[in-house]
């Protein structure tokens, strides 16, 4: 069949037993190995298996999932409830596919969070450690702009003092509650126009009595905006929270054609998400990922053993991926030969043109190479750049363990550190942060790569 390329007798005859396991039919799979990709520049060439992986895999049914963790679930703080929300689903939907599925529980540390309600939106926002905690309080917002001491009012009694600039006044929250303020509102602005900032716990010198809450950027905008139309009252709480434990999400299938290998293929991402973000594409985009390719690789025939996970707690230093690796022994490690992490796979930021294969030394190892690889077949290699250096996600602990592993990200083309504006703030939703088009990308990228080592002898 024109457009093939085949590799060995048993990898092609794996590969037509998986597009008969699944029911594909001939003609599907001959369109799907001439018609060029969405984004691509060149027309396919597939391998034997790219094909029930490409025919198959939809970026509309992975937005089913990401609109359940996005959009109905909101901010996933490691431990909090939101993340067992988010793991519940995953878990749920991992069974269904009749995975083994594993929940493995560990424990993190205190969580220090605030809520606003504004007229008819609630936000997410940081609380200080060194401020009041599991405090509410409502009343009216007086705008002290950057906090300079001769902007504050000589009384502040029943008022929540608000101030945000690029550089705020250090000492301006112990000023606004010496004058008799009953909370604190802290906005941080960004000097540049692609960075937005994103909710935080401030750290205070000297503790407070009152509640002080960090705000994201937008939320900061948002409440001047509403003050230029006059008065604004608004409802907030501080949270402690504490005996926190987050969970790894771990679903695998065995092996399915008889062989002496006893390998396991890895495909990640984590789950969790910043405070007061949703998390869209950092990392929901990921996580949705995975279970798209739960879905479509459930069935299909492999040599290795196929493992999902995902992680609980990325955005606090990579606690769940590194527990995981740290409570693998050595001939479980040595199985793993290859883990593909998945971290912002669908980021609708113009720039970011790139999809960037990252390793932790820069150096080329098996999942990189196997997804450059996936992409030539697949006519995407112009948009595909790397493998570069870059750690900062779950693929480092792999990595320190000596597994080959990848980080694989839409990017902008100056370099991986070129982030989307909205990265780890509340605008990064499906709406203003999601493409389809990228999406589906990274899945057919990951899908075929993966399901490349999968079934490789």
């Amino acid at each position: 069949m024109a457009g093939i390329r085949r590799r060995d007798v048993m990898t092609g005859a794996v590969a037509l037993a998986g597009a008969a396991a699944i029911g594909l039919n001939p003609a599907t799979a001959a369109a799907a190995g001439r018609q060029q990709r969405p984004g691509a520049a060149a027309k396919p060439d597939l391998a034997f298996g790219d094909y029930p992986v490409v025919a198959r895999v939809r970026s509309q049914r992975a937005l089913e999932h990401l609109k359940v963790l996005s959009d109905e679930i909101g901010p996933r703080i490691a431990g909090t409830a939101g993340e067992l929300k988010a793991r519940d689903h995953i878990a749920s939907t991992l069974r269904k596919l009749r995975y083994q599925v594993t929940v493995q529980p560990f424990p993190v540390a205190d969580k220090f969070l605030g809520q606003i309600r504004v007229g008819d939106e609630t936000w997410q926002t940081g609380s200080s450690p060194q401020g009041a905690q599991n405090a509410t309080f409502e009343g009216e917002i007086v705008d002290v702009g950057s906090g300079a001491p001769d902007s504050f009012p000589a009384d502040l009694t029943g008022k929540i003092a608000f101030y945000a600039g690029v550089t705020n006044d250090a000492n301006a929250y112990s000023l606004a509650a010496q004058r008799g303020a009953a909370a604190v509102l802290v906005g941080r602005l960004s000097a540049t126009a692609d960075r937005k900032l994103s909710a935080f716990s401030p750290t205070l010198p000297t503790a407070v009595q009152i509640p002080v809450l960090g705000l994201a950027q937008v939320q900061a905008e948002k409440l001047r905006d509403r003050l230029k139309s006059g008065a604004v009252r608004l409802a907030l709480s501080s949270d402690h929270y504490t005996n926190l434990t987050s969970y790894n999400v771990i679903a695998e299938r065995p092996a399915t054609v008889p062989s002496d290998d006893q390998g396991v293929v890895m495909i990640t991402a984590h789950y969790d998400s910043v405070p007061g973000s949703p998390g869209a594409n950092d990392d929901g985009s990921g996580t949705v990922l995975c279970l798209e390719l739960a879905r479509v690789l459930r069935y299909l025939p492999t040599r290795k053993a196929v493992r999902f996970a995902l992680w609980g707690s990325e955005e606090y230093g990579l606690i769940g991926s590194r527990y995981y690796v740290n409570n693998l022994s050595d001939a479980e490690a040595s199985r793993i030969e290859g883990c593909f992490q998945n971290d912002m796979v669908a980021t609708s930021h113009d720039p970011a043109t790139v999809y960037w294969l990252l390793s932790v030394d820069g150096a080329d190892n098996a999942v990189t190479q196997a997804v450059g690889a996936a992409a030539e077949r697949l006519g995407y290699d112009p948009r595909v750049q790397g493998p570069v250096a870059r750690g900062s996600s779950d693929h480092v602990p792999f990595f320190e363990r000596g597994i080959a592993s990848g980080n694989f990200s839409w990017r902008g083309e100056s370099g991986p550190a070129a982030l989307e504006p909205t990265y780890h703030t509340p605008e990064d939703t499906i709406a203003d942060n999601v493409s389809l088009e990228r999406l589906q990308v990274s899945l057919e990228l990951i899908g075929a790569a993966a399901y490349d080592l999968l079934r490789r002898e």
